[in-house]
């Protein structure tokens, strides 16, 4: 399998021979991982339960760990589920790798369809399956949304969507959602949205793929999945707790699956993730947070502050010549566009021109970090 290097790969490659300004202080503003300091009850779980290492963990999960992720999706979605309907997995990534092959297994010519730019697990999920694959282009032109072309997705297997977008901050409304529950009923695909940034939203909670599904008549969220993670809801990315949810008929045989390639979380991570599901407050403070770092970002670059997500999707006139000037001038790091992205079936890719930029960081070093930007922005 002839895997891309992952984006941050690429862009060490492109700063390698740079040396930046000494007389900054570096600012990495690349990784969409929350810098801010795990909730202490949390900790204090993990702590408590690692007498718990001593035995084997289930892979489908404690009942605790299940329980709490069927309260949240209650609580947060008005999506009640039962027990089947879930799966609680070691964070999400893995689910993104392994469920494409697992559904695609006994496909002949599979076909996969995602958004362009994307999260690049997904092409590697696509890569592993052997799936063609049909790029969901995302451009300043379609609002950052992904365009129905129904002759082509007629054709797919598996689509992944993920709204709240990363990395354009792009959301879909429930109706919007609601149409593409109708279409992968239409088209017969399995319709999966990651969820991951639904938590880290500025006002107006954003809505999920289930509510959408129970919207448009299909309460068995048949076709439907999402998954979900406390990675950014709970600044907790190394915690690895996650679920996927939705059609109980796909996930009973994948359940099966799971249980080969040995994805079980350990029983104190469980036990702490089960905390964190269950609480809200330290998650609205996170938020509070988040919201301030675009109320700077505003005053300082004139941004306008995004639905969801804790990334600003900027335009630059050339994003590697920007990407390498920032960094050797001003020792500040963001994400060339064209890195998440590729090109088109037009030949263009959808991320060139511009840069992502994570919003992780304290208000204080946030601040400083775009005043930068903003220098080198005018420069």
């Amino acid at each position: 399998m002839n895997f891309e290097p992952y984006p941050f790969e690429k862009l060490n490659n492109l700063l390698k021979n740079i040396i930046p300004n000494p007389n900054l202080t570096p600012s990495v503003l690349t990784i969409g991982e929350p810098q801010f300091e795990t909730p202490a009850f949390i900790q204090e779980s993990l702590i408590e339960n690692a007498p718990l290492l001593k035995k084997y963990p289930k892979t489908g999960g404690e009942t605790s760990l299940r329980e709490a992720i069927r309260a949240f999706i209650k609580r947060r979605f008005h999506t009640e589920l039962d027990d089947a309907q879930i799966i609680p997995c070691f964070g999400t990534r893995e689910v993104l790798f392994n469920f494409p092959q697992f559904l695609l297994f006994d496909k002949k010519e599979s076909v996969m369809a995602y958004p362009n730019p994307f999260y690049q697990i997904y092409e590697g999920a696509a890569l592993a399956t052997r799936s063609r694959v049909i790029h969901l282009n995302l451009t300043k032109e379609n609002s950052f949304k992904p365009e129905i072309n129904e002759k082509e997705l007629a054709k797919c297997d598996l689509v992944i969507l993920n709204f709240p977008n990363n990395p354009t901050t792009s959301t879909l409304t429930i109706d919007e959602l609601g149409t593409w529950v109708k279409l992968a009923l239409k088209h017969n695909f399995v319709l999966l949205n990651d969820e991951c940034y639904s938590e880290i939203y500025a006002d107006i909670p954003s809505p999920s793929l289930l509510e959408a599904s129970t919207y448009v008549g299909n309460t068995a969220f048949k076709n439907i999945l999402v998954i979900n993670s406390i990675s950014k809801r709970s600044s907790a990315p190394g915690l690895r707790s996650g679920f996927i949810a939705g059609d109980k008929e796909i996930l009973k045989e994948y359940m099966k699956y799971r249980t080969y390639i040995g994805c079980a979380s350990p029983l104190p991570l469980q036990s702490a993730a089960a905390a964190a599901w269950s609480d809200e407050e330290h998650v609205i403070a996170s938020r509070k947070i988040y919201k301030e770092n675009f109320l700077i970002a505003k005053e300082i670059l004139g941004s306008e502050i995004p639905s969801a997500t804790f990334y600003l999707w900027i335009e630059v006139k050339d994003a590697l010549e920007f990407t390498k000037r920032l960094y050797e001038k001003y020792n500040v790091k963001v994400l060339p566009g064209e890195f998440l992205a590729r090109e088109s079936q037009a030949g263009k890719n959808p991320g060139i021109g511009y840069i992502r930029i994570a919003l992780v960081e304290t208000q204080e070093k946030t601040r400083s970090a775009l005043q930068r930007i903003k220098e080198c922005l005018d420069g």
